[in-house]
């Protein structure tokens, strides 16, 4: 049966996130280590103990949850033998690109936390507290949301930044623009149109600073081909060559998540029937079934979950 590895992005962060992992392995345990000692900073301790208003942050958040889905990944190969080159493609929503080319090869584990630390500093810092918003616009249909955007662009920059799933869309922009384009949605009868509690607009054209400080961080990092195809966020399609990732990674920053056409994509001419999600949580597995009828998501995130999955693919 072919399957793919996804990785979570932001928002699935928990504290104790991986601890139970690094008990369990001391594979999974070598991971967080390593990252610890390319942040130079007890990120593990914040991690497994909090406070959740410093895990939260978002500097801290992205190479975390990248940390906890690379010490599943390192387990599931030491342990029980499945290999990211087991996989068909791999993929990962938002910062969980990082995850899944760091999984597969790609970067290294240092730089791809060092990567994180940079691009979450450099998101937070894109733009002022206040002036930007997200909205989330639930049982929208993408036309829906096309025509709230072009309404709330009239107050300023208003763009989809995630295409999650179906119903299951996002809006950033600057905060009077992005409030017009839900106002718009509730009155075209989205079902809901919920301002988002972030702390910046992300995903859109106000973190340009951010994309041109990730375009400075990587031009400096060594990509290699990953050892699997990486189902990238600007193109929905899978991606090997180290320049086209470099690239798409600046581009990723403010554009548009395509996680529903990544994952269509895969489940349809990808020929995907199982995904595993490794790391933390379960919000990609979920949308999965809102996406596509009938594909099989696997929550990777424990040593039982890890023996099970070991289990369905041998049947």
């Amino acid at each position: 049966m072919a399957f793919a590895f996804i990785f979570p992005g932001q928002g699935s962060q928990v504290v104790g996130m991986g601890k139970e992992l690094a008990e369990a392995f001391p594979s999974a345990r070598d991971v967080f280590q390593e990252v610890d000692e390319a942040l130079s900073q007890k990120l593990s301790s914040l991690m497994w103990d909090g406070p959740m208003e410093d895990l939260t942050l978002t500097s801290n958040t992205q190479p975390a949850l990248m940390a906890t889905s690379v010490a599943a990944m390192r387990a599931l190969k030491a342990e029980f033998g499945i290999d990211v080159t087991n996989a068909k493609f791999v993929a990962g929503h938002s910062l969980g690109e990082y995850s899944a080319l760091c999984a597969a090869g790609a970067i290294s584990l240092s730089k791809t936390a060092q990567l994180l630390r940079i691009r979450g500093n450099a998101m937070q810092a894109a733009v002022p507290v206040g002036a930007g918003a997200m909205a989330a616009l639930l049982g929208a249909s993408l036309e829906d949301a096309e025509a709230a955007v072009a309404s709330g662009s009239e107050k300023g920059i208003c763009q989809i930044a995630n295409d999650n799933a179906t119903g299951q869309i996002v809006l950033s922009g600057e905060k009077a623009a992005v409030e017009k384009a839900a106002e718009t949605a509730k009155a075209l009868g989205v079902k809901k149109a919920v301002m988002l509690p972030v702390s910046a607009p992300f995903h859109c054209d106000m973190m340009k600073p951010a994309a041109d400080a990730m375009a400075e961080a990587l031009a400096e990092t060594v990509i290699a081909e990953p050892a699997v195809p990486v189902v990238n966020n600007v193109t929905a399609r899978p991606v090997s060559d180290p320049d086209q990732i470099r690239s798409d990674l600046v581009a990723q920053v403010t554009g548009r998540v395509r996680w529903r056409e990544s994952v269509e994509w895969m489940a349809g001419d990808g020929g995907i029937e199982k995904f595993g999600e490794p790391g933390c949580g379960k919000v990609l597995s979920v949308m999965l079934r809102r996406i596509v009828k009938g594909v099989e998501g696997k929550v990777l995130n424990s040593p039982e979950s890890f023996e099970a999955f070991a289990e369905s693919l041998k049947s």
